[in-house]
């Protein structure tokens, strides 16, 4: 038996490659076993096309050791409905060959004749007005024999499908949001198992609003951003021919739901419930008439890698609250984004039952003030049939507590918590001997599953809940170790390019972009987006496409949307920035008015951009770019410096003048953080950077607001918003901009894996692995594991007296950097012990100097020029 396995073969990002989009697919395989120094030498692809007999299979031998994004091998590309046996091993530098592996792929409708569905829509209703969901539905003879049967399915809003009356599939918000004027995403569907041969069957929709007509965003909102009339798209095909698709002969009918609403919750009428409308038998007796057929949209049909939203995990609730006014709130016991499914039957003596979602309580009561113009309340009509096993179709909700009205005597058996997001993955773990800090993580990975839904948001709750470019931007690399986002924010990015050419260049703040209003603006870190992420994606996956295919995006925004002096190439200095942004002293009502200068922000990210985009090139072979550099005299201008490496390296003591003057300015503000979106993430790298790691981990221990742990002693379960979005008296933060689930600030996870958890990719796709953990603080042990494109990456240490335990987990096909007090050395795959001297770190705890600090001979207040020897004037290019 082979000492190495191919733990998974998978097809470009897809978890599932049924209806997948490309007719060429990558093929990558990811390892297993306990072998040291184990690499790949070549590998064996056998392809077997299922839908033929004879000369059905070919094989090819490769001499390499690529087992990521391997091209397809065949000559002969995929077309659509194609279905492909995929079978791979690999030989390795053992002499073993692994056991053959096997994927099916089945190819999607791969160009529009594929298609012969139209949209079809139900009455006309009210534009002014939330959509009421409406059913469609037709009927079709099965043939009396049949071995494969594929639904493909979407719609300009919602759908929930139906065969038989037996739903089809498990996802949410199907088929999620897109930028839908240029790219609508479809799902494909086996459906063998629910046609039944020979007889009549009934195919079934429910039809929402969803993102497409339903009101979007803040300050009352819009409807119809994307058109407004929602309607299904959806065909059958049965063993390669369309048996049924949406046309004139479908019929529609309402139901039991009144509204369904993403922001402000669903209308659900037990009175006029029907459960067996998609039922043959059935089928008949419902009221139905016939449906509007509308245009096909000029926007692209495809299949997307993006994994479903999906309920991912089921919270009972821990306790029942009576409120200091008498109502009777329902407590989950975490902050999470998702529904309620309830699963007891209320009394007969209420007409309404009421459910008011709401993430914390003020008071004692619930605390909806944060929510704004969301009304998070699900209403279900009673009188009808049974309540028991109902839950929302087209809504979401962020909330840890539930006020429940019209249901006395509710217990915790009687409602269960549905936990959904976008299914990605889950790939990065860590913990550590400090219980508050292992609760902060466990808060951002909540968080990251919360605004996770469909497209990265910054908030689930409140009447916003929008794909912010700034967000995403700064939360990337913590995001990419959690979880496989490869799919996810691959179709983010390429409606982030679509958007962006639709504003000549410039990158709009939300992606989908729906905010008109904001189209002037051009951001730096929020428009840096369209470089900086498609690379961190790459770091992570070692997916050289998305560079070549975000190439033109990144290009655009250096070219037309960054908005230059003429004089130096750098930001004009007119142009509005909202620069570091929620900085801790911003006061709550205006959260962009941060000590930092916005433009010294700008400028620092645009040479940070400019040297990124010059490693995109390379790694695509096109041409580079020039570099410029600025400075300033803040905790957040210097960690910009420092970690951007924004100084020139013939002068290695100014560098040691900015990590004396950062760690001044750290201990000035007791080692709380006075860092808001663009200098959050990077204070600990650039303090670890600057060899002042000792203040670097009496930050990140740090329990006075604004702090990381300030929240967690207050019981935050997910990320804040704000460091004080809880005050210390129990009252919410007064600003109207207060939300307790958003991920940006627990970027600080990405210190914890790599720094404490001392995890790092070394080369793109984590072939090459960085392994240096940095123990510091009060922490004694620590253990961090990722799931890379090659195997389990691991690494867990423990001080144990005057040494240092490690063990290094590296998985068959990579190998790893080791650095270590005393050692430094490389090493191949396998489980590894390494033992060596420890001594404190004796700066820790440092102390606060009484002495008034002068500042940094090399730096400048906010708005002063600056001209220390070879630096030169604030604004100028440095080469």
């Amino acid at each position: 038996m082979a000492s190495v396995s191919i733990a998974r073969l998978q097809c470009e990002h897809y978890l599932l490659p049924l209806g997948i989009g490309e007719s060429r697919p990558r093929l990558s395989w990811r390892f297993d076993g306990d072998v040291q120094d184990w690499t790949q030498t070549a590998f064996d692809i056998r392809l077997t096309d299922l839908q033929r007999t004879q000369d059905n299979v070919e094989e090819h031998h490769h001499v390499s050791d690529q087992s990521v994004m391997v091209p397809w091998p065949s000559s002969r590309a995929l077309s659509s409905g194609d279905r492909v046996m995929v079978e791979v091993r690999s030989h390795g530098s053992d002499g073993d060959i692994t056991a053959w592996t096997q994927l099916e792929i089945e190819a999607g409708l791969l160009n529009p004749a594929a298609w012969s569905a139209a949209p079809i829509t139900c009455e006309a209703q009210p534009i002014d007005q939330p959509r009421r969901p409406f059913r469609t539905a037709a009927s079709f003879e099965a043939p009396a024999r049949l071995s494969s049967a594929r639904l493909y399915i979407t719609a300009l809003g919602l759908y929930e499908a139906h065969i038989n009356g037996v739903r089809i599939g498990d996802e949410y918000l199907a088929p999620g949001w897109t930028s839908y004027h240029h790219r609508l995403v479809y799902r494909t569907f086996d459906v063998t198992d629910k046609v039944a041969p020979g007889k009549l069957n009934v195919l079934g929709s429910w039809v929402g609003e969803g993102w497409y007509t339903g009101r979007l965003a803040f300050r009352g909102g819009v409807r119809n951003n994307y058109g407004q009339r929602p309607a299904l798209i959806a065909q059958l095909v049965i063993d390669g021919k369309i048996v049924l698709s949406t046309d004139a002969t479908w019929k529609w009918s309402y139901g039991p739901l009144l509204t369904s609403e993403l922001l402000n919750g669903e209308v659900y009428d037990t009175r006029l419930a029907d459960g067996a409308w998609c039922m043959p038998e059935k089928f008949s007796s419902v009221a139905w008439s016939p449906v509007k057929v509308l245009e096909m949209p000029s926007t692209s049909l495809e299949s997307t890698q993006a994994p479903p939203v999906r309920v991912i995990e089921e919270i009972t609730p821990v306790d029942i609250i009576t409120t200091p006014s008498g109502k009777v709130v329902v407590d989950f016991g975490q902050n999470f984004a998702g529904i309620v499914r309830i699963l007891g039957e209320p009394p007969t003596i209420s007409d309404e039952l009421t459910l008011r979602h709401a993430e914390v309580l003020e008071h004692g009561e619930l605390g909806t003030r944060p929510l704004r113009l969301a009304a998070a309340t699900d209403r279900i009509i009673l009188g009808g049939g049974k309540v028991s096993g109902y839950e929302p179709k087209f809504t979401s909700h962020g909330f840890r507590y539930v006020e429940v009205t019209g249901w006395p005597g509710i217990t915790t058996a009687d409602l269960v918590g549905l936990v959904t997001h976008t299914a990605m993955e889950r790939t990065g773990h860590f913990s550590c001997s400090h219980p508050l800090l292992n609760r902060l993580h466990k808060n951002v990975v909540y968080s990251t599953i919360s605004n996770t839904i469909s497209v990265p948001t910054d908030c689930p709750q409140r009447d916003e809940r929008l794909g912010w470019t700034g967000d995403v931007q700064v939360f990337a690399p913590t995001m990419n170790f959690l979880f496989d986002t490869s799919g996810f924010l691959r179709g983010w990015l390429r409606d982030l390019y679509f958007d962006q050419v639709k504003l000549d260049g410039n990158v709009p703040v939300t992606i989908p972009d729906i905010l008109d209003a904001f189209h002037n603006q051009r951001l730096a870190i929020w428009g840096d987006v369209s470089v900086i992420t498609p690379y961190d994606v790459f770091v992570s996956s070692a997916d050289v496409d998305i560079l070549r295919d975000q190439h033109a995006s990144a290009a655009l925004w250096l070219e037309k949307g960054v908005v230059r002096n003429p004089e130096t190439g750098l930001w004009d200095p007119d142009q509005l920035q909202l620069g570091n942004w929620l900085a801790p002293k911003a006061p709550p009502d205006a959260p962009g008015d941060a000590p930092t200068d916005p433009v010294l922000v700008a400028d620092a990210y645009l040479v940070h951009t400019t040297r990124v985009m010059s490693r995109i090139s390379e790694q695509i072979g096109k041409g580079t770019r020039h570099e410029r550099r600025v400075m300033s005299d803040t905790q957040t201008a210097l960690a910009l410096l420092i970690q951007f490496g924004l100084y020139p390296d013939s002068n290695p003591e100014l560098l040691r003048s900015f990590s004396a003057r950062l760690a001044q300015l750290v201990e000035r503000d007791n080692w709380k953080v006075a860092t808001g979106f663009a200098g959050t993430p990077i204070i600990l790298h650039a303090l670890e950077r600057a060899d002042q790691l000792h203040h670097a981990y009496r930050m990140l221990q740090s329990r006075d607001c604004p702090s990381w742990l300030s929240p967690v002693l207050l019981g935050a379960t997910t990320v804040w918003e704000r460091w004080d979005s809880m005050l210390g008296d129990g009252s919410i933060n007064p600003g109207e901009m207060t939300s307790f689930n958003h991920y940006a600030l627990g970027s600080v996870a990405s210190f914890l894996h790599s720094v404490v958890g001392g995890l790092s990719p070394a080369s793109p796709g984590w072939q090459e692995v960085y392994v240096r953990p940095r123990p510091g603080g009060t922490i004694t042990s620590a253990r961090t594991s990722f799931l890379s494109p090659y195997g389990k990456v691991e690494c867990a240490w423990e001080i144990v007296g005057d040494r240092l335990e490690v063990d290094v987990q590296i998985p068959p096909n990579a190998q790893a950097r080791i650095e270590l007090p005393g050692l430094s050395k490389r090493v191949g795959s396998g489980r590894r012990h390494f033992s060596g001297p420890w001594s404190k770190d004796t700066r820790f705890p440092p102390k606060a100097r009484r002495s008034r600090m002068a500042p940094c001979p090399a730096t400048i207040g906010r708005h002063e020029s600056l001209e220390v020897g070879s630096v030169p004037k604030l604004r100028h290019a440095m080469m």
